[in-house]
């Protein structure tokens, strides 16, 4: 069974997934439009005939009326400590935008999915891990329609802004991956394989919670 995506909206729509999710959607038979939720006006953005977008300084600031007609909200959104300049700021980006995001969805049908972290853990001696933890736990409370979420491992592919624990990473897994098991719970995913887990949950889902963890996110609703 396909689940039709009559309006999607995406935040975090020009990041390292984001861009791939826009790309999938805009493809997708079973989805008629897309709304960016932007920081401002993105030119890359425009080539996509389903997308329009919405400018909004500020997500805290985004009301429902602005995205009352949507039926799937997809988070992207997602930082670093270090990119964000300091805890404080990473916990506003990553779990205060994040969850007022979720929020504006409580007692509507709309199915939500975000793109969370291996490790998320609230209870996590790391704060990133921690972070994210809490966020999946305020997720969970609020008793949305239907909910994914998705937690992959290290990331792979070219972001705009330059990481470079993650680059490292990404180049001694190069050198290691021949001899890892092609199903290794750790093993580092593409953004592309995120956006497909993301957009193959949107249209097979039909379970009220899930979650997508890095095996399943490996598998891309292949098998």
């Amino acid at each position: 069974m396909t689940n039709f995506i009559p309006h999607a909206v995406v935040i975090g729509a020009t990041g390292l997934v984001g861009k791939h999710l826009i790309a999938e959607l805009n493809q997708m038979k079973s989805c008629e439009k897309i709304t960016a939720i932007v920081r401002r006006f993105n030119q890359d953005l425009v080539q996509y005939d389903k997308v329009q977008q919405i400018v909004c300084e500020d997500f805290t600031q985004l009301h429902f009326e602005q995205v009352e007609t949507c039926s799937h909200a997809f988070s992207c959104l997602g930082t670093t400590i270090k990119k964000a300049g300091s805890k404080t700021a990473f916990y506003q980006s990553d779990y205060s935008v994040n969850a007022h995001f979720a929020s504006l969805f409580v007692n509507t049908a709309v199915h939500y999915l975000l793109v969370s972290a291996m490790a998320a853990d609230a209870h996590s001696v790391f704060y990133y891990n921690r972070v994210k933890g809490e966020l999946e736990n305020y997720i969970r409370q609020l008793g949305l329609a239907k909910v994914s979420i998705v937690q992959p491992s290290l990331l792979l592919g070219e972001r705009q802004e330059q990481r470079w624990a993650e680059q490292a990473a990404q180049r001694l897994f190069t050198q290691f991956a021949k001899i890892l098991p092609q199903k290794f719970a750790y093993r580092p995913v593409t953004a592309e394989q995120v956006a497909q887990t993301l957009t193959g949950a949107a249209e097979r889902q039909i379970e009220k919670f899930v979650i997508y963890d890095n095996l399943a996110v490996q598998n891309n609703f292949q098998g």
